[in-house]
């Protein structure tokens, strides 16, 4: 029963993101391309802004993974999505398996790959298996389904705490290595 209404509100989803996109290149296809490239910070050169922003990754019927932000601007030219207030959700064979929450991300449409940063606190990433990793930014690659970043990690759950340089993790084989300088400790379990 649940997944006939996750498949229509998804169908229903997909249908709304069609008309919108065939809606934007309706309105642009006239217009003059622009002489200089939209800028990380200006919303005034977005072509569009969406508040409570959704992307849903599908393989058939199956979500892989979903983007939620409290805002999107969408550049068309560039095909990317930046967003603000942004939670990811990476869905495995038995639902939910990763979450990330971030301050700001990069979407990149074409190749459905993502970036996600914080400035001022930890990007929070919880796993289904109650290990919980702190960085400040992440990239998804949804080619090779891998998360990766360079920046120092801290990895928190069972009475350990794992902190090194670099991150890589594989969603598929449910993998995260830190990729230098490991220390670990053991920490009392709360």
């Amino acid at each position: 029963m649940w997944e006939r209404i996750v498949r229509r509100t998804l169908l229903t989803l997909s249908i709304f993101l069609s008309a919108f996109l065939g809606y934007l290149l309706f309105v642009n296809a006239d217009s003059t391309p622009s002489t200089q490239p939209a800028s990380s910070g200006s919303i005034e050169r977005a072509d569009a802004k969406i508040s409570e922003f959704i992307f849903t990754q599908t393989k058939g019927d199956v979500v892989e993974w979903q983007v939620q932000a409290k805002q999107a601007r969408l550049f068309e030219r560039e095909k990317k999505a930046r967003l603000t207030g942004v939670d990811i959700t990476f869905y495995g064979e038995k639902g939910t398996e990763l979450t990330l929450s971030g301050e700001e991300g990069v979407l990149d449409i074409a190749t459905k790959n993502l970036e996600l940063a914080n400035q001022t606190e930890p990007l929070v990433v919880e796993t289904k298996s109650g290990y919980t990793i702190y960085t400040n930014h992440l990239a998804w690659k949804d080619e090779t389904k891998e998360i990766r970043t360079d920046d120092n990690v801290r990895i928190v759950g069972h009475g350990i705490e794992v902190t090194g340089r670099g991150l890589l993790g594989r969603m598929a084989a449910q993998e995260f290595e830190i990729l230098g300088d490991v220390h670990v400790d053991l920490v009392p379990v709360s």
